[in-house]
């Protein structure tokens, strides 16, 4: 289960939504059904962010989204951004991974 997120921050805010989402990255390490959960800046758009999450299944990513720190994430970035956030949800077809 792959989950693409793009989050765009309001103008001035830009600094402030980036803290929070660097900090749910540390929150994530946690999760043991998340594989994947990595924050992206656009180069084009400074206030344009991106997650790029690999969860186990379909249970994992339920999990995920119901933890107390997602729910705080929401909570706290809501008043930051300037729409909602874009969630796409795809299925891994093939990969190539290296470390």
């Amino acid at each position: 289960m792959i989950v693409v997120a793009k989050l765009k921050a309001q103008e001035e805010k830009e600094a402030t939504l980036e803290a929070a989402l660097r900090d749910m990255v540390k929150k994530v390490a946690s999760e043991d059904g998340t594989v994947t959960y990595t924050l992206h800046k656009s180069s084009k758009d400074p206030a344009l962010f991106m997650f790029y999450e690999k969860y186990k299944n379909a249970d994992a990513l339920k999990q995920h989204s119901a933890t107390p720190h997602f729910k705080a994430l929401f909570a706290t970035i809501q008043p930051m951004l300037a729409a909602p956030p874009e969630i796409e949800m795809y299925q891994e077809l093939a990969a190539r991974e290296r470390s």
